[in-house]
């Protein structure tokens, strides 16, 4: 746990914000206007820090807003929906076009995006509603689709995201501040890019609904088939002038981790900051190397990140895609002696449920057997959280206010 906290608290807003103010070289008025999980918190660590007057508006999720003793000054703070956008996420989506559109010519625009920022802020296209536009995102999330072609369909239904808040804003010049939880990094693909032009096409969107055959086509195509909705590209003026920077990611956590690692005597084995292989397959692949590991006899912390994928053919069980990792990974390991993992989502929420992740043992699956639970069965079922529930096996950290997407450790001892 303690490495998992090290994660963390490399990419806490309060730590990242103050150090990309820092690189600023003048202050001046500014309006800041921002959307994700970690929208709250870079709100509040902007206005401490900012010497000059701010005004703005942010929206994260419900639960992830100021702690006790926080302000964020003249920044409207506000919450919605997440993973699905609901009536509070279009309010939002409207708001944030609207004060774009009516910066003062003296002030700066600074746009701080976080994960999770696609369903928070939604402004539907012209044609749709939002229903349309959930059920969309809904539908290839649960058919094991990645988190790029998600975006790509989001960002084509969208009048806010693919570059049209930067749109909105022109000709003023927008500032874009970022914390990744997108394997790979892509600035236009956290929260699908409201201020990042747009490299997808319409025709990418319809391939991608095609390629996961969504059941309900016709309420889309007419929208997708509209040049006149097709995103802002590369190149376009409307973009002049605007800055755009990564603050804070997936390789900034597992580095920190790494570092707390190695002082405590570990070897490191880095797989990589953006997996985004199918859960339960990943998990078992990640088994067969720690036994591989373990059996050349290194003390091993082997460490990876990204965004796995996981596909549901029912609903009604709980879980995540961590909890159906490290469910892999532990049937795969069959109750191997030295090893154990961690896997656990940055945002302190895997899935929609009440925890991080979980942990797995040696005496995992023994331990399950003694309580009359079986991990097999609760696999099968889509419903992991019942096993590691019942074991005691969940990690519970609630809202980080952050996202830097999973974090994942094995840890083998010889």
């Amino acid at each position: 746990m303690r490495a998992f906290r090290a994660a963390l608290d490399a990419v806490l807003p309060e730590r990242l914000i103050p150090e990309a103010v820092a690189g600023m070289e003048t202050h001046g008025p500014a309006v800041v206007l921002g959307a994700g999980k970690g929208a709250a918190a870079m709100a509040a660590a902007f206005h401490a820090h900012w010497r000059a007057p701010v005004r703005g508006f942010v929206v994260t999720r419900y639960g992830h807003g100021l702690k006790q003793g926080e302000d964020s000054g003249a920044i409207e703070i506000v919450e919605a929906g997440h993973p699905s956008p609901d009536e509070s996420s279009v309010a939002a989506g409207r708001r944030l076009l609207e004060i774009a559109r009516g910066e003062a010519p003296d002030e700066r625009l600074f746009f701080l995006v976080s994960g999770g920022g696609s369903a928070l802020a939604s402004a539907p296209v012209a044609g749709i509603g939002l229903g349309d536009k959930r059920d969309a995102a809904n539908y290839l999330m649960h058919a094991g689709a990645n988190i790029k072609e998600i975006n790509c369909v989001r960002k084509h239904l969208s009048a806010l995201k693919g570059g049209r808040l930067a749109v909105a804003a022109h000709p003023a010049p927008v500032t874009t501040w970022a914390i990744s939880d997108v394997p790979g990094d892509d600035l236009g693909d956290i929260a699908s890019g409201p201020t990042i032009p747009d490299r997808s096409t319409q025709a990418d969107a319809i391939a991608v609904l095609e390629r996961y055959g969504y059941p309900k086509p016709e309420a889309l195509l007419p929208v997708l088939s509209d040049p006149r909705n097709e995103s802002p590209k590369p190149g376009d003026p409307a973009f002049a002038g605007d800055e755009a920077a990564l603050i804070g990611s997936a390789s900034t956590a597992l580095a920190a981790a790494g570092d707390l690692l190695r002082a405590e005597g570990y070897e490191l084995l880095m797989l990589g900051d953006d997996l985004d292989a199918e859960a339960e397959f990943l998990g078992r692949e990640h088994a067969g190397l720690a036994r591989e590991q373990l059996r050349a006899g290194r003390r091993l912390a082997i460490l990876s990140g990204g965004e796995t994928r996981v596909v549901l053919s029912r609903t009604g069980g709980r879980g995540g895609r961590n909890l159906v990792y490290l469910s892999g990974l532990a049937l795969e390991l069959d109750g191997c002696p030295g090893i154990y993992a961690l896997a656990a989502d940055t945002d302190g929420i895997d899935g929609q449920g009440d925890h991080a992740g979980g942990i797995v043992l040696p005496s995992t699956l023994a331990l399950g057997a003694r309580r009359g639970v079986s991990l097999e069965t609760q696999l099968a079922e889509h419903d992991s959280y019942t096993f590691f529930d019942t074991c005691d096996l969940l990690i519970r950290t609630g809202p980080t206010r952050t996202n830097v997407n999973d974090f994942r450790l094995i840890l083998c001892h010889p």
